[in-house]
């Protein structure tokens, strides 16, 4: 009679279901009002990112190449003089991010160089004011955006502004003052900052803010507490990212793909197409769209979103490149939807070496994302449940699928092994739905030893 040793079988909901993640350290606020304000940001899963401002007419570095001293400031902020946006038109920007398949969007309002895009009353450098657009660029992309019901609006804000004399950085090199030395001039650009948050929600309501630059100062210096009170009492369902301290609903990794899943229950990965957030004439290296959709699935497989960046040009049009990538993504999330939106974090990589995995909320469908073409079979290892059907997503075709190594005597499952025919595959990756009899259990042992009585 056999001996059992090392066996494990493991409900995923006990193991990697959403209510077992740590809640974010960002915020000390995790009741009832901060999960319905992010129920729909955890649904969402893409959102399209999009910087643009003076920067795009020569193509440099936004802020950082005046602030790193690469090139004067009078040269970074005589580029307003060719700022035209002489061919925005905002309809065809949200027409291709609607059609992308994406649910909201993010946009640069003013970058640390102080430049805004919209009308404000506040500060002189605007788009309006300072550049050869003259005119509000802002709100027609708002506006935009609102009419559209499957889209949530994001609004980018940089906490500093190095271009004010009330601010107390300049370049990595310069200084103005120090804010212990003269309160009342700190005083006053957090007199400014407030001015403009509050335009930005009296005027545009969005649905979330993307904050950046506060590691300058700390939360206090800041007045966090205060920016967070003012945004949430002309909404308090207002989200905003974990780029404020103490007080950020989730959490922003930058270009790095995170290799395990972020402690923070909700997050994002800020992502850029090629090496550039802004428009940079001689940054050609753009990733091509299926290297991008599978940081995508990736993301979507360890339970966050990626915000896609794009750098409109200094005319307002959008590159041809990255165009072309949205238009991929559109088709793609179109023919996937069922696979992306409404899901949750998926299995540990050691049950399915194949691609990337994700959960529907009831945990019963397993879906498996293919980048490559496979040779043979694929397999799923671990699966303590029985498979009822599987089926390609995004055209219905049932697959045929076996299970090999199961003994009746044994509580190690089997190995599934499915067929992926070369006509049902997708040019960049397939997906695959795992139909089992109940929410997912795996085995997480080390296998069994068989030994004699």
């Amino acid at each position: 009679m056999s001996k059992f040793k090392n066996i494990a079988l493991l409900s995923l909901g006990l193991m990697m279901g959403s209510q077992t993640f740590a809640q974010s350290a960002l915020t000390t606020d995790t009741g009832e009002a901060y999960h319905k304000r992010m129920e729909w940001f955890g649904k969402a899963k893409l959102g399209i990112f999009i910087h643009w401002g003076i920067y795009a007419v020569d193509g440099v570095s936004e802020s950082w190449s005046f602030y790193n001293n690469y090139l004067p400031y009078d040269k970074y902020m005589a580029q307003a003089k060719k700022f035209t946006a002489s061919k925005y038109n905002p309809k065809e920007w949200v027409d291709l991010i609607e059609q992308s398949g994406a649910q909201y969007t993010v946009i640069t309002t003013k970058h640390h160089d102080g430049f805004a895009l919209w009308d404000t009353k506040v500060g002189n450098l605007s788009a309006k004011k300072s550049s050869a657009a003259k005119r509000d660029l802002l709100t027609p992309f708002v506006e935009e955006v609102k009419k559209r019901d499957n889209l949530r609006l994001g609004l980018y804000y940089s906490l500093l502004d190095w271009s004010r004399d009330d601010y107390p950085n300049k370049t990595k090199t310069e200084s103005r003052y120090n804010i212990k030395d003269d309160p009342a001039r700190w005083e006053s650009f957090k007199k400014f900052n407030f001015g403009q948050l509050n335009e930005l929600s009296t005027q545009y309501n969005p649905d979330l803010y993307w904050f950046d630059g506060d590691w300058e100062q700390d939360g206090e210096t800041w007045d966090a507490t205060g920016i967070i009170k003012q945004l949430r009492t002309a909404n308090p369902n207002v989200i905003v990212n974990g780029r404020i301290p103490g007080y950020g609903d989730y959490s922003t990794p930058e270009q790095g793909v995170p290799v395990v899943r972020p402690e923070s229950k909700y997050w994002e990965l800020c992502y850029t197409m090629n090496d550039s957030w802004g428009y940079q004439h001689n940054d050609k290296n753009f990733k091509t769209p299926q290297m991008l959709l599978r940081s995508f699935v990736d993301c979507i497989s360890m339970g966050g979103n990626m915000l896609l960046d794009f750098g409109p040009k200094a005319d307002g049009t959008i590159p041809e490149e990255e165009a072309a990538i949205l238009k991929e993504f559109g088709r793609w999330t179109n023919k996937h939807k069922e696979a992306i939106y409404d899901t949750r974090a998926g299995i540990p990589g050691e049950h399915f070496r194949g691609g990337y995995t994700a959960l529907n909320q009831a945990g019963d469908i397993l879906y498996l994302y293919i980048p490559n073409k496979p040779n043979g079979p694929i397999e799923l290892k671990g699966i303590a449940n029985n498979v009822n059907r599987v089926w390609v997503v995004g055209n219905g075709s049932m697959l045929n699928y076996k299970v090999y190594n199961k003994l009746y005597w044994s509580a190690v499952p089997g190995i599934v092994y499915i067929d992926v025919p070369e006509h049902v595959q997708d040019e960049q990756i397939t997906v695959l739905a795992v139909l089992l009899d109940g929410p997912i259990k795996l085995y997480r042992g080390e296998g069994q030893v068989i030994t004699a009585n």
